[in-house]
Formats: structure tokens, sequence, C-alpha cells
């Protein structure tokens, strides 16, 4: 049956535009809104990815994970204005779409979150190398946030998700084809490194831009081949709309 099943995919989007993305500040917990450029550049681009038949087809959407932050919701919110009737909030952690015709189930939830940088929250990369020459995020961790392995641990749990909600839907029939997450662009760097695989440090030579969206999927129909499609899809400005 999975021969006559499109190929289930999933997207990652990082939140749009705001002051502290702009100037470089590691933007963990701290719930700073999108600038208004921000969201003018999101209100430009949805219209032309976002519906019924384009790229990003809320009827083909059957889960949708968010973090808790505002700028990951409002992108949200912007990106399907007019269309957020396809979706309903998740009663529970095991809410699911039961399939074509059914609302996609959004779940609002930490596992999604950015990486918590403790001590290094609100500086600047600069900054951080005054108080600890020679950081790196791939091997030190965050003091007082999250270490590298609880990231993984996180970002790998979410994965495991994805996977099993793919595999009802290519082998089973249950659900939509595709997957959206709303997130951050360290958990997303970390994110696309597990996906394909790979330990966590590869996300260091991934650059995720503000409202950029990256594609992952499979190769040759095959689940057990997790590949990388694209990244920073549909990451411009409104001029170039």
């Amino acid at each position: 049956m999975t021969e006559k099943r499109q190929l289930p995919r999933l997207f990652l989007m990082r939140h749009g535009e705001t002051e502290w993305s702009l100037n470089g500040r590691h933007t963990g917990r701290s719930d700073i809104p999108l600038t208004q450029n921000g969201v003018e550049i999101i209100k430009k681009k949805a219209p032309h990815i976002a519906g019924p038949g384009k790229f990003l087809d809320p009827t083909q959407i059957g889960k949708v994970w968010i973090s808790p932050r505002q700028r990951a919701r409002k992108t949200f919110e912007l990106l399907f204005d007019g269309h957020t009737h396809e979706f309903t909030p998740a009663e529970d952690d095991s809410s699911t779409c039961k399939g074509p015709g059914e609302p996609g189930v959004i779940h609002t939830t930490e596992e999604v979150a950015e990486w918590n940088y403790g001590d290094f929250e609100g500086l600047k990369p600069a900054e951080i190398q005054a108080r600890k020459p020679g950081w790196a995020i791939w091997t030190d961790g965050c003091p007082g946030g999250e270490s590298v392995e609880e990231m993984t641990a996180r970002v790998d749990k979410v994965i495991a998700k994805v996977h099993e909600y793919h595999r009802q839907y290519f082998e089973e029939g249950h659900g939509k084809k595709d997957v959206m997450i709303f997130s951050h662009g360290h958990f997303s760097r970390v994110f696309i490194s597990r996906w394909m695989e790979f330990t966590p440090a590869l996300g260091t030579h991934f650059n995720v831009e503000a409202g950029g969206i990256a594609l992952l999927c499979y190769n040759h129909r095959n689940l057990k081949e997790p590949a990388l499609s694209g990244l920073n899809l549909f990451a411009f400005s409104p001029e170039h709309v």
C-alpha cells in the first residue's frame, strides 16, 4: 500500500526576525517578540507559500509542534492566517490527526523550545568568549542551562515522535502525510544533524536563517533513510517576494 501514498515530509521553520536575532544575542527562554519587519516579511510571504494546494498545505499537515515562545507562536499564526481552522489544539501528548478531513493537531510544548542557554542567556558571542575563552556550545553546552547531552536527548525524543507519526501514515494510512515544527536556530541546527543521524556538532555547519524553512524527508521511499531536501527555503525579504 505504501506505493500509493506520497512520501511524508517534515517542515522545520525557525521563527521570524527579532531584535536579538538581528544583534546576535543568545535567545533561549527569553520571550522576545518579532520585530515589525519580521511580522511584515511573514505576512508578505504567507499567501505565496501557505494554503490549500501550496507548498505548505494545511489540509495535508496532520501534526504541528510549536515552541511556547511568542516569536514561534506568532510565526505560525501569521503564516497560516486565514487557515487556522484547519488546526486544533492537542488535548494531550498523544493527540493526533485521524486522517483526511480532520484538523491537524497543534502541540505547544517545551520539547521544541530553543536550547536553554542558562548563564549565557541574552549574551553576544564575544561577551561569552570574554567570560569563558574557547567556549563552543557544540562541545561545552551551557552552564546553568542544557548540556549537549540534554539537548540531544530532547531533540531525539521529538524525532522519534515524528518518525512514528510518519510510519503510521506511510505504512498504515493513519493521519496526514506532513508534519511541521515552529522553533528556533540552535534547536533547528541540532535537529537537522540528528535527523540525518549525525552528532549534534554537525549543526555548526548549518546556517539557519530567521523565517527560513528546512524540508526534511526520506530517500528512496524508505523511512530508514532520513534526508535533508531543503534549507532556508523562503527566507527572503519583502522586496524579494
